[in-house]
């Protein structure tokens, strides 16, 4: 290729990546629904679309140091004190029968439906073991199953794929140096567990080399970022260099450990390698899907969807049941992991190596594992992108719609303002620091949360799970600016202040931190007083019209969720929703 096309090609992949993206995220479904087909129809009507050709031999390489880098990334995403007892055995066991049951049905089933050898079914099998937190995650995201499930299916996708590539990578080479493979020898065990073992040693250098420069060097976001990526990058190419494949598990081992070990204190956001991790990802499923080719698809198309019928209904099912069994999972629960098993971008890019290095040994049949796999993954993300959300519902797993509020604050207003919200429909979760606030809250009857809520809150690496939305009302206008920024990285919804006096003279609270409640006249000490005065909280429809001396808060909208009346935006009710109001203060009877 001239240098023009290279140009071409490589620009050409980036912008078909992104905007395959962006249109996955305005359709809301998982990205790779659009990047396949449009990396499979890009490879196929144009000439500089093809990794083979703009990166020629290097191209296997830069797959995994790319596939090394976003299991580092999910590796960072595991909190191991969410995995209780019960849950990490529902996940080993996932993990264990479904990379036995999946290699040895597709091995047995796929010599007859693709006539291939057994050594190349044997290499499809170990290849489509493993699923993926890129194509999980999205579809979970969009079907907001409960917590448990979630993490059950999240944990398994991500341990899954490391422990698939180096299992694909053993098959790869007795496939490769033989004429059969030989399935179940201790050879191949002993194998493995050096594979595993040196991923572990460069596992620990990797976090050793991540606790200089995060902690000793304390190096700030951008070059700490830039440290992290040069040292998943480089231990996991020495690893490769070392031992196939071992690079991947040194690369999640050091996530975990980053995510885990207390004093990494990893932001529970990190948006430029979250942006390089979904710019990886869409750059690989683009290349490896124009590598395929039309003509390579459809002797292939009938058998495959019989596959993945069989790994659909047959497979996955079995896996969950006796994974499941003598758990604490509703059956609910148990069905929907049955019915989540997609594949994603490791079944591709270990799909792309090793076929590719098959087919230039001459091992017959080896040009079929690529299309298959390319088949499968599409057909399993397809399905289960389609039919995740009615099934979470119809089997009664999906997570209560609505607002889950945290009120921070223990005056007497604050509790009542909660109360109101209550009424409104919302489902409220409190915190107040002194004793006798919270006694009074308890009183009111409202859900308290744990003492050491917050400072779990404001821990760079946590995240609070369920709350879709932050109220910072404390009597400490500091505070609560200081808690707004830092918590605004670790709730999925927004967080939101009360107004500081205007006179105010507090060290941050006048100059930043978090959206100001209920615009700039209803400041904290105006909300006090008033309420001292005699002022109450008062719910009522949309429809009803409101008195001119009352002031609007909140809008609890028909479908429970809450919007409020801030400082830069005013909110209009409209038929159907709940307002929230603060009335007048009382005026005195004359004499």
């Amino acid at each position: 290729m001239t240098d023009d096309e290279i140009l071409l090609g490589l620009a050409l992949t980036v912008v078909l990546a992104t905007g395959s993206q962006i249109l996955a995220s305005k359709l809301r479904v998982p990205a790779l629904i659009i990047l396949l087909p449009v990396g499979f129809t890009a490879g196929a009507i144009t000439d500089v679309i093809h990794p083979d050709k703009l990166l020629g031999p290097d191209f296997s390489a830069m797959v995994s140091l790319s596939v090394a880098v976003i299991l580092y990334d999910a590796g960072l995403g595991l909190d191991l004190r969410k995995l209780a007892h019960h849950t990490r055995g529902i996940v080993g066991r996932l993990l264990v029968y479904g990379v036995l049951l999946t290699f040895l049905v597709t091995s047995t089933v796929a010599p007859a439906m693709f006539a291939m050898p057994l050594r190349v079914a044997a290499m499809l099998g170990m290849i489509l073991v493993v699923s993926g937190p890129t194509v999980v995650g999205p579809i979970l995201d969009f079907v907001r199953p409960s917590d448990k499930v979630r993490r059950i299916l999240i944990w398994e996708g991500t341990l899954t794929d490391p422990i698939g590539a180096i299992l694909g990578a053993l098959t790869f080479h007795a496939v490769a140096s033989s004429h059969h493979i030989d399935i179940g020898r201790g050879y191949q065990f002993g194998q493995f567990m050096l594979s595993l073992a040196f991923g572990l040693a460069g596992g620990v250098v990797a976090i050793a080399l991540l606790w200089f420069t995060l902690r000793t060097l304390r190096l700030g976001e951008t070059l700490g970022t830039l440290a992290q990526l040069a040292i998943v990058i480089g231990v996991s190419a020495g690893c490769d260099v070392l031992r196939d494949d071992t690079g991947l598990i040194s690369a999640i081992v050091a996530g975990l450990a980053v995510s885990n070990i207390r004093g990494f204190d990893m932001p529970a956001r990190r948006p430029f390698l979250e942006t390089l991790v979904q710019l990886i990802i869409g750059l690989l499923f683009v290349s490896i899907s124009a590598t395929v080719t039309p003509s390579s698809l459809v002797p292939v198309l009938l058998p495959a969807l019989g596959l993945i019928a069989i790994l659909v209904l047959v497979v996955r099912p079995i896996v969950a049941f006796g994974a499941a069994a003598h758990t604490d999972l509703t059956r609910g629960e148990r069905a929907f992991v049955g019915w989540m098993d997609p594949r994603g971008i490791v079944a591709a890019a270990t799909a792309s190596a090793f076929s590719a290095g098959l087919v230039e040994r001459g091992v017959p049949g080896a040009e079929k594992v690529l299309p298959v796999t390319f088949l499968v993954i599409v057909g399993t993300v397809l399905l289960y992108s389609l039919t995740a959300a009615p099934m979470a519902r119809r089997l009664g797993v999906v997570k209560e719609e609505g607002t889950r509020v945290l009120l921070v604050g223990g005056e007497p207003w604050v509790v009542d303002l909660g109360r109101a919200l209550r009424t409104a429909g919302l489902d409220v979760l409190m915190w107040a620091g002194l004793d006798e606030e919270r006694e009074q809250i308890k009183r009111a009857g409202l859900e308290l949360a744990k003492g050491d809520l917050l400072a779990t809150a404001i821990n760079p690496g946590a995240r609070l799970e369920g709350v879709t939305a932050v109220f910072l009302a404390t009597d400490d206008d500091d505070f609560n600016a200081l808690a707004s920024i830092v918590m605004q990285d670790n709730v999925e919804g927004p967080v939101y202040r009360v107004g500081p006096p205007h006179d105010s003279h507090g060290v941050v609270a006048p100059y930043t931190g978090g959206d100001i409640l209920f615009g700039s006249s209803l400041v904290r000490h105006v909300l006090a007083e008033r309420y001292g005065q005699g002022a109450r909280f008062m719910v009522r429809p949309a429809g009803d019209p409101i008195p001119s001396e009352y002031d609007t808060l909140f809008v609890v909208r028909a479908d429970h969720r809450l919007d409020p009346v801030t400082e830069r935006r005013d909110t209009v009710p409209q038929e159907g929703d709940t307002v929230v109001l603060l009335g007048p203060a009382p005026t005195a009877a004359p004499h």
